[in-house]
């Protein structure tokens, strides 16, 4: 069995949901405290194994190849005035013996045609699907965990959690057999259902591990609404033909493709933060919520 060594990034989406703070730059690179998202995603990518990191990528995304890229101006700024934790700082963001691949998705036409794009790189590989507006805090990464998973299983497996009923609405939505306490065994899968018609409220969120079958069936399923391939639909007929399971990781998720969960995040964050977060805390502890 192949090792997930390739981690597939879709970022090529225009977070109008962030308007205007995203009209120029990728919402991917929106900072939890002083690291954006996107690198989060990497980290949790490469701490599971993969060494091949996929961006799916659009129009005004270049700052991301940018983040990733080695900044000689920068770098010898930073050891001329002799601030090496900094500069380790920086040239750690991408670990040696990881490569960054990008791929541009000319259309916006779903994610499942964003992982589609991914093919000629990922090839017969199992390979791992992050959303970065998803950021999980995780010990061990939600990945690593779905990545045991899959070593065991040998199949797709899909991250999930449970959601309020009120929220399946938002979601790709799971029914689903427990097979043990974490690790459930697909019947089937729905693309955003109304409470009333959903099958659980058990939600995929942002984690996915897909074998290369997965393209075949995003080649073959129809367009849906919009004419975007979905993803869930490529999975629904990917379990014709294999095993699907869904993994129920360990981590709490924030919800960064939404603003409430952005500023959750940063609150957190900057919480346990080791260098402002005890100041952070005296501070928050001032604030007067009444007024």
């Amino acid at each position: 069995m192949k090792k997930v060594t390739k981690a597939v990034f879709p970022v090529a989406g225009l977070g109008t949901r962030f308007l205007p703070a995203t009209k120029a730059s990728p919402k991917e690179m929106l900072p939890i405290v002083d690291k954006p998202l996107i690198q989060y995603a990497a980290e949790e990518a490469i701490a599971s194994g993969a060494t091949e990191l996929i961006f799916i990528t659009g129009r005004n995304k270049r700052s991301i190849p940018d983040h990733f890229d080695k900044s000689y101006e920068l770098e010898a700024e930073l050891e001329e005035r002799g601030k090496q934790d900094m500069l380790e700082e920086i040239r750690s963001i991408l670990p040696k013996g990881v490569t960054c691949i990008y791929i541009r998705q000319s259309e916006a036409l779903g994610l499942g045609h964003a992982v589609l794009c991914a093919k000629p790189v990922v090839g017969d590989e199992p390979f791992s699907v992050i959303l970065a507006d998803d950021l999980i805090d995780g010990n061990p990464p939600a990945m690593t965990q779905m990545v045991d998973a899959y070593n065991q299983q040998g199949c797709s497996i899909l991250g999930v959690e449970d959601v309020l009923p009120s929220e399946t609405a938002s979601y790709g939505i799971v029914d689903a057999k427990p097979v043990s306490a974490d690790t459930l065994q697909l019947n089937g899968i729905v693309e955003k259902p109304q409470p009333k018609d959903a099958p659980s409220n058990l939600a995929v969120v942002g984690r996915y591990i897909l074998t290369p079958r997965i393209f075949e069936c995003l080649e073959n399923i129809k367009p849906g609404k919009g004419g975007e391939i979905q993803l869930t639909d490529g999975i629904a007929a990917l379990m014709e033909f294999e095993k699907v399971m869904a993994y129920r990781f360990q981590g709490k998720r924030y919800d960064c493709g939404s603003k409430l969960g952005y500023v959750k995040a940063n609150v957190e964050y900057a919480l346990r933060h080791a260098e402002i977060g005890a100041e952070f805390s005296e501070y928050l502890s001032t604030i007067n919520t009444s007024s």
